[in-house]
């Protein structure tokens, strides 16, 4: 280090420094695989904590976690920076540890690291889960919905939820937001689980990350280097790199304007940096573009480190600033491609053939070009890297597992908090609208069995009234049969009765008989006398 800034290593008999000022500027670090960009990487962190500037450094391969603890003279390489600490004038070279965090999206080396559905939103989730625009569609569509209902989506598990409700209103929403295909929902459904397999529901979830224990200095005043162990996370790509650009995101998002201050208010190192671009869809290498342009106003430097520099989108390497280029090989037209693609970016050098050095720089050496402070890029150099101050190698489980536990973070990420939210809301209003309808349902079975029962009461009445006036009818017709039977005379009445007739049918017949024969006569005599 040197007062104006960090001392990167010696070329063509200039101390090459990245000036302070213009470390937010970005840069790029690049490679072929084995040629020393782990070591470089590991300087200019080293140089970084020591004036009071954090960082968070990926941590792919595992070998950075040595940056906790100080080298050794008993090492194997011990004599080799040594040698190079001499030849490039490192008087004040020495081992010493640095105060290192570690950070574990799965929770198993380090604390975990968390955020919300809600934070990563439906652009970063898309590509997340490799959804089309149809989908991604309907995926906004969700998300809109839920803040209008107010639903937290904190994991995974509200998410679903939340497009199960999405499906189930299709009809509805359609008419407002679009067309929700079930087949659209049912597409994301299966992403989901696939990202859940791959580890993702370990990142979803609160307590969320609180990006201040990002950007701390120890009790010293050495800026605090975040790790994140991504080896394991480097087993799904995808994932690795949409949490590091929803990261950068949110620190755009939520740190405040400052300008160009003397120093960065943190640096942010993007191992494997090619991940971040494989497939990426025009609109998302947008917003990468956007956030790095625009981040360097927030005080914080971004530095992509990467095999092949072609390997980042010229929108996106036009921002960076301080380059350092090891050797690259040129044995395929694709390799030859990148050599001469690299030595174009680089400030021209008289006494530097850069596109015949970047094939046959050794291990160790880079091609250095630095903003000065003016902002204009130094002349490119071929520049031998300074050695490491902290321990090249892995930390061991047991000394990882110290610096864990007695950090300034503490426990304060360990247990998963569960709160309400969507999902249970959801689940809430489901299990309401079901015992609700099964309210009605039994409502409607009762006024069902009661009107059966008042229909069979009514008909029970009508055969009741029916065999009442039945027996009305029976008991009027006996008793009209009795009053007519009592009205008959009796046996000795119906024999006076029966004399009485035959005496007067008798005298009746004769006095019948004698006037029958008196007018007979008289007819007869009229009739006669007339002749």
């Amino acid at each position: 280090m040197v007062d104006d800034g960090i001392f990167i290593g010696t070329g063509g008999g200039n101390r090459q420094v990245l000036n302070l000022k213009r470390a937010n500027r970005h840069g790029l670090i690049a490679g072929a695989t084995g040629t020393g960009k782990t070591v470089t990487l590991q300087g200019i962190v080293e140089g970084l904590s020591a004036v009071g500037v954090p960082s968070f450094v990926a941590d792919v391969k595992g070998d950075l976690s040595g940056l906790c603890m100080a080298g050794s003279a008993t090492s194997k390489i011990h004599e080799v920076f040594a040698a190079r600490a001499t030849e490039i004038g490192q008087a004040d070279w020495a081992y010493r540890d640095n105060p290192v965090q570690f950070w574990d999206l799965f929770g198993e080396q380090g604390h975990p690291i968390r955020t919300t559905v809600s934070e990563m939103g439906p652009l970063l989730l898309a590509r997340l889960m490799d959804l089309n625009e149809v989908q991604e569609g309907v995926l906004t569509i969700a998300f809109h919905v839920a803040d209008k209902d107010g639903l937290l989506l904190l994991d995974l598990d509200d998410l679903q939820a939340m497009l199960v409700n999405c499906g189930n209103r299709a009809e509805e929403l359609t008419l407002t937001y679009g067309n929700i295909s079930k087949q659209s929902v049912g597409t994301i459904q299966r992403s989901l689980l696939q990202l859940r397999s791959q580890g993702g529901d370990h990142f979803f979830g609160e307590p969320a990350l609180d990006l201040e224990d990002f950007i701390k200095c120890d009790d010293s005043g050495r800026g605090i280097i975040n790790i994140l162990a991504a080896d394991k996370l480097m087993a799904s790509p995808k994932l690795y790199s949409t949490f590091l650009l929803w990261l950068l995101s949110e620190l755009f998002e939520t740190l405040p304007e400052i300008g160009d201050p003397d120093k960065p208010k943190l640096c942010f190192f993007f191992d494997e940096a090619h991940l971040l671009f494989n497939d990426a869809p025009k609109a998302l290498v947008e917003k990468i573009e956007q956030v790095v342009r625009l981040i360097r106003s927030k005080g914080v430097g971004v530095y992509f480190i990467t095999q092949n520099p072609i390997d980042i989108p010229d929108t996106v390497a036009g921002q960076l600033g301080n380059r350092v280029q090891h050797k690259l090989n040129a044995f395929t037209p694709r390799d030859q491609a990148a050599v001469k693609s690299a030595a174009e970016t680089f400030r021209a050098n008289p006494k530097i053939d850069v596109t015949t050095a970047i094939t046959e720089l050794k291990v160790g050496e880079a091609l250095v070009s630095l903003l000065q402070p003016d902002g204009a890029p130094s002349p490119v150099e071929r520049t031998l890297i300074k050695a490491p101050a902290s321990r090249v190698g892995a930390a061991t489980p047991q000394e990882r597992a110290v610096m864990i536990q007695t950090d300034a973070i503490g426990a304060k990420y360990d247990a998963l908090i569960d709160r309400e939210s969507a999902e249970e809301i959801l689940a809430s209003k489901q299990a309401e609208a079901a015992a609700a309808a099964a309210a009605q349902s039994a409502q409607a079975e009762a006024d069902k069995q009661e009107a059966i029962a008042a229909k069979e009461q009514a008909r029970q009445q009508v055969i009741l009234d029916r065999e009442a006036a039945r027996q009305a009818r029976e008991a009027e017709r006996a008793a009209a049969a009795k009053a007519r039977e009592d009205a008959k005379p009796s046996f000795a009445e119906k024999m006076v009765e029966s004399a009485a007739r035959s005496a007067a049918t008798s005298v009746g017949r004769k006095i019948a008989g004698q006037l029958g024969g008196q007018l007979l006569r008289g007819l007869l005599g009229g009739l006669f006398k007339g002749r």
